[in-house]
């Protein structure tokens, strides 16, 4: 069972009809590696203690488990929006949005970065997986733009993933960023890295994305889920394991 313990609540300028919440790993049925609250269902992990674990989310958040807008996520830049017609079909997207009170976009994590946006009026909500891959193609991008209101006019929170000290890319990576905007520079360091290699921010990254963007108000990426096994599910730590929820959604 979830309690309020269990999950993290964004703190940002948001309205209040507008709700979202990130799962921790606390609070499912799954059994180890994948304890417990495992929300993947392409990780190895039993389907029917993944199901529960989406129903027990669902009861949690008072929501239809049928109106939460899963994605088969694929380290795209593909935007979908969530209508009674596309919530089910688990589409291939990185991203999604929706006007629909009560329709949930959720994002899957276990060290990408999950970013929720809502605008300040409360008419529109979107959740995108901001890995390195999409966050350089510009999902964060394509989100803004498809929500189709002022950027100046959305908040964005970054939930947790892989902090700065613990995320090792290789020069392609950096020469990624830095080939659309010499600015990135500013989110890689060599120090604590292998030779030839770099430590990446990718909150910094994000953040940098979202203000080109024309989205100022950015809060949270403070946390890492690599440091903090009790809490969070690590790709990067443990190889086998489960991955968070990200969820957003109009009351």
């Amino acid at each position: 069972m979830i309690t309020e313990h269990d999950v993290l609540r964004p703190d940002w300028p948001a309205p209040r009809r507008v709700r979202a919440l990130c799962t921790t790993r606390k609070g499912g049925d799954s059994r180890p590696p994948w304890h417990s609250l495992n929300l993947g269902d392409h990780v190895g992990d039993n389907p029917g203690h993944v199901q529960e674990n989406r129903q027990t989310l669902a009861r949690f958040a008072g929501l239809d488990s049928n109106r939460i807008g899963w994605l088969n996520q694929v380290h795209g830049t593909e935007v979908v929006e969530l209508t009674p017609a596309t919530v089910g079909s688990c589409p291939d997207a990185d991203a999604s949005f929706t006007r629909i009170p009560g329709m949930a976009c959720a994002i899957l994590t276990a060290d990408c970065l999950p970013v929720l946006l809502a605008d300040r009026k409360g008419t529109v909500v979107g959740a995108a997986h901001a890995g390195w891959r999409s966050l350089c193609g510009g999902v964060l991008e394509n989100l803004v733009a498809a929500m189709a209101v002022e950027p100046s006019e959305l908040a964005a929170w970054m939930g947790p993933a892989i902090g700065p000290k613990q995320f090792e890319v290789g020069p392609e990576v950096r020469e990624a960023f830095i080939g659309q905007s010499p600015e990135a520079a500013d989110a890689f360091r060599s120090a604590g890295a292998r030779p030839g290699h770099f430590m990446a921010d990718i909150y910094h990254l994000a953040r940098q994305r979202l203000q080109h963007a024309g989205v100022s108000s950015v809060s949270g990426g403070s946390l890492c889920t690599v440091r903090d096994q009790d809490w969070f599910f690590s790709y990067r730590r443990d190889g086998q394991t489960g991955r968070m929820a990200s969820i957003i959604w109009l009351g």
